[in-house]
């Protein structure tokens, strides 16, 4: 059944159309991918199904009755609730509800009311039928459903209830905005990159909810691999049209380059007709006015007519232009990193008590490995790094590189990059280059001169990857640290960086929650788990199918 139909669509922001004439059929039981480059404006299209925007042009057609939950990229949270005061608002109706029945039982109290008979039995109908509503909508088992729904989204205890919004992860706030969602049960999920800054157990939950749903849902998403779990289609925004690929993400990848190829095969076969035929009128244009014959120029004419009314096939656009990175690196010591039972623990607190982040932790890099290292948010990953660049002092145990291993470090907050300078001066003080130079050498990161001249405070998030990503080409290093660093690239970007690390000589280590990108990128995979490493060979894939096995092992033990 169709839930929402959106029929020639457009809108403009300042006079510049996002997208126009955009039309499509949504569905009341599918779960829609909707991707495309950043910018081209997959985040309004959900606003406007929303109904948080209205169209230039064309109708938003929605089916009566329907409930739309929408989660934006950045929940719209209250920071001083706490979480189960902010989950116990999800229901404005119940809430409204409430504040009227609290009117009611005040009135009952007045002596105006209590003494009048008449104006006692209006009140006390009213208060009737609010219970009833209160009752219909779930109002007496509300607090019970809103404390399972936050327990099911990893809020398990009642200090985590009691947690305030501003003392909350990324993560959280996000499964925090998502239950809110599903406490109005809505109809129509409406996510907008709902997987940014959840961990691998995040994303997990985040896929169970999604699968579980019962309506429709349509997803913006980076992650490729959520993609593959939880999508029936693949919606590509792309030069301002919608393109639909039935399948999950990978089909979609294999459907449209098949379409392509096909797609060049018919556009060169025409174009070969096209130019025997021009080729022919041209002919006898020539011999007519040569000759003096009217016989060859009306063929001639004939034949150009026919041109004109051919339905021309269009040349298939290969994939848009994408940032040329290169990471060259070289070869350098064969044993590029040893960490010998390394501790680290941070001071006693305002409760006189110490955190133990890393206890003991072993690892053994060698030349040309690409690790991968995962854990929950809060596990001491970032911290592993900072005590590798030496940003910090471990509280015991060693950290040994190679005598001619280069870092190149990529920091997940952008925290490397001075956001008062220029793009230009920013690359010139990392390599000396002239301004051309550095213009040009921007350019293979997709900033236009406009871009190079402005601050690095003016990029989006997306921007400052690609141009952290450009420093990192400049610092020609042989060993890769790298902390998430396809959070804000869109997918194309992404592939980009996936293709470099496969040319790259060196060596990588790498923080990501990123599955696709693991698979295809490393060929071990260290799980920081309690201050410990565990390690696993092969990519992603391969560590959950070995935790799998190994739990399945313990599990057997354990009867």
């Amino acid at each position: 059944m169709i839930a929402i139909n959106l029929d020639h669509v457009t809108v403009t922001y300042i006079a510049q159309p996002i997208f126009r004439e955009l039309s499509w059929e949504i569905h009341s039981d599918r779960c829609v991918g909707l991707i495309g480059p950043n910018g081209c404006g997959k985040s309004t299209l959900l606003r406007l199904i929303a109904g948080d925007l209205t169209s230039d042009t064309g109708f938003v057609v929605r089916q009566n009755g329907l409930k739309f939950g929408y989660l934006p990229q950045e929940p719209r949270l209250t920071p001083e609730q706490t979480v189960l005061q902010e989950a116990l608002g999800a229901s404005s109706e119940l809430i409204q509800i409430e504040r009227k029945l609290n009117e009611v039982e005040s009135q009952l109290g007045e002596p105006t009311v209590y003494t009048n008979e008449r104006k006692l039995a209006q009140v006390l109908e009213q208060q009737a039928r609010l219970l009833e509503e209160y009752t219909r909508l779930g109002g007496l088992s509300y607090e019970g459903r809103v404390r399972a729904i936050l327990q099911n989204v990893g809020f398990t205890t009642e200090a985590d209830l009691n947690l305030l919004i501003a003392t909350l992860s990324g993560g959280q706030k996000k499964l925090l905005g998502l239950a809110k969602l599903l406490i109005t049960q809505p109809d129509i999920l409406l996510l907008d990159e709902p997987d940014n800054h959840l961990d691998l157990a995040g994303k997990a939950l985040l896929e169970k909810l999604i699968n579980e749903h019962q309506g429709a849902t349509i997803i913006v998403s980076h992650d490729r691999y959520l993609l593959d779990l939880v999508v029936d289609e693949i919606v590509e925004m792309e030069d301002g049209r919608l393109i639909h690929y039935p399948g999950d993400y990978s089909e979609y990848v294999f459907e449209k380059r098949m379409n392509q190829l096909r797609q060049q095969q018919l556009f060169q076969a025409q174009q070969k007709e096209i130019n025997r035929l021009e080729e022919s009128a041209n002919r006898l244009l020539t011999w007519g006015r040569l000759y003096d014959n009217n016989k060859f120029i009306r063929r001639g004419k004939s034949i150009l007519k026919r041109l004109e009314k051919i339905d021309r096939i269009e040349q298939p656009k290969t994939d848009r232009r994408r940032m040329g990175l290169e990471l060259g690196g070289w070869r350098g010591s064969n044993k590029v990193l040893e960490i010998t039972e390394l501790d680290k623990i941070f001071p006693a607190n305002a409760n006189n008590e110490e955190t133990i982040v890393l206890a003991g932790l072993n690892l053994l890099i060698w030349h040309g490995q690409r690790v991968g290292l995962v854990g929950p948010n809060g596990a001491g990953k970032s911290v592993l790094f900072r005590l590798i660049l030496e940003q910090d002092t471990p509280s015991g145990g060693k950290i040994a590189k190679g005598p001619s291993v280069e870092i190149g470090y990529y920091a997940q907050e952008h925290e490397t990059l001075d956001y008062k300078r220029s793009l230009l001066d920013t690359v010139r003080q990392a390599e000396k280059l002239s301004e051309s130079q550095a213009v040009s050498f921007l350019g293979k990161f997709l900033f236009d001169y406009e871009k190079a001249r402005g601050p690095v405070s003016a990029l989006s998030g997306g921007e400052r990857s690609r141009l952290q990503m450009a420093l990192l080409m400049l610092t020609k290093a042989n060993f890769l640290l790298l902390d998430e660093p396809t959070n804000n690239l869109d997918i194309a970007s992404a592939e980009v960086l996936e293709d470099a690390l496969e040319d790259f000589e060196g060596t990588v280590f790498v923080i990501s929650h990123d599955r696709y990108f693991l698979d295809r990128v490393a060929d071990h995979i260290v799980e920081l788990v309690d201050g410990r490493l565990v390690e696993y060979v092969g990519g992603y894939s391969d560590y959950l199918a070995a935790k799998s096995k190994r739990k399945k092992q313990l599990t057997k033990g354990s009867h």
